[in-house]
């Protein structure tokens, strides 16, 4: 079914960018500078920036702890559980996470209807089931996958994540769900120290670089389409593998985290709808760092333009 849209959809709201404490270490503007780059970039179509609800206490609740996800939404909760989480739950922290959240959901729709459609926020990959964890306070793949699979709207997820971080929190969510496969890619020696029971994890040594993170992708993901046959991608394009990144340890340049993105893109479409989110990146210029975000959604359209996206049958 062919679309008229110029460009896929971008899902983006202004509370993804919530107060921190001055000097706090999670960069949290670069998700209104990652817009305006886009804006600038003229990578998003005349329909604009699609704008996502908050997701609900019990689309939540189906996924985390109900007593976590309420001191969340209150704003309540305990240092100790701050401290796990990596940054103080504020008001504003508590309404970002929820628009994170609605924003994969939206984003995940639209790649339904069209074909592809990429998140400016998204990847929250180690929050679980009993709750946040490294700067992570709600799982949003993981409430979007539930959500949809409950609904009756996708029958097998997959979720592709390449962030440099192994995605714990959504392998324990969905441990025991074989209608959601959690493949992670990413550095042996890094965060987290327990890793999650992915349905297939692979451990890069530090340093890894261009052509040996290209050289394992491309081993892996073409059987894994064929093995696993889903009707949704989830993609976490984390920008956190760059060879300059605070919190990376492995050895990818700009030029490869693009041809990272693009191969992801170009290899998974033709097998299914495909969601984006842009996952983790710790530079310390946020100008920097939201452009090196924007690969994601520069992939993006241009395999819109050459026609990969393809609507849900």
């Amino acid at each position: 079914m062919p679309t008229s849209r110029a460009l896929p959809p971008i899902v983006y709201h202004p509370a993804y960018s919530a107060p921190l404490p001055p000097g706090h270490r999670f960069p949290m503007q670069k998700y209104a500078r990652l817009a305006e780059i886009l804006t600038e970039e003229g990578l998003i179509g005349p329909e604009g920036l699609h704008i996502p609800e908050p997701a609900s206490f019990e689309l939540l609740a189906a996924v985390h702890d109900p007593d976590y996800v309420r001191l969340v939404l209150n704003a309540a909760v305990p240092q100790n559980v701050e401290r796990v989480i990596g940054m103080p739950v504020t008001q504003g922290v508590a309404e970002r996470a929820q628009a994170a959240v609605g924003g994969t959901l939206m984003t995940a729709r639209l790649a339904l209807r069209y074909g592809l459609a990429c998140n400016t926020a998204g990847g929250s990959h180690h929050a679980g089931p009993k709750g946040g964890a490294g700067f992570c306070v709600f799982n949003d793949i993981g409430v979007a996958a539930r959500a949809m699979i409950d609904a009756g709207e996708i029958r097998q997820a997959l979720v592709v994540d390449l962030d440099v971080h192994q995605g714990d929190g959504t392998a324990f969510i969905f441990e025991h769900e074989p209608r959601v496969f959690t493949f992670s890619m990413h550095g042996e020696k890094n965060y987290p120290v327990r890793r999650g029971p992915s349905d297939l994890d692979i451990d890069l040594p530090d340093g890894t670089g261009d052509e040996a993170y290209m050289a394992e992708l491309r081993a892996i993901l073409p059987s894994l389409l064929k093995r696993v046959a889903p009707d949704l991608i989830f993609y976490i394009a984390g920008v956190d593998p760059h060879e300059s990144d605070r919190l990376g340890r492995l050895g990818l340049s700009d030029e490869g985290l693009a041809a990272r993105d693009a191969y992801v893109l170009e290899t998974c479409l033709p097998a299914a709808p495909v969601v984006g989110v842009i996952g983790g990146g710790y530079d310390s210029d946020i100008d920097r760092l939201a452009h090196r975000h924007a690969s994601l959604h520069r992939a993006a359209a241009k395999a819109w333009r050459s026609g990969l996206a393809r609507p849900a049958a």
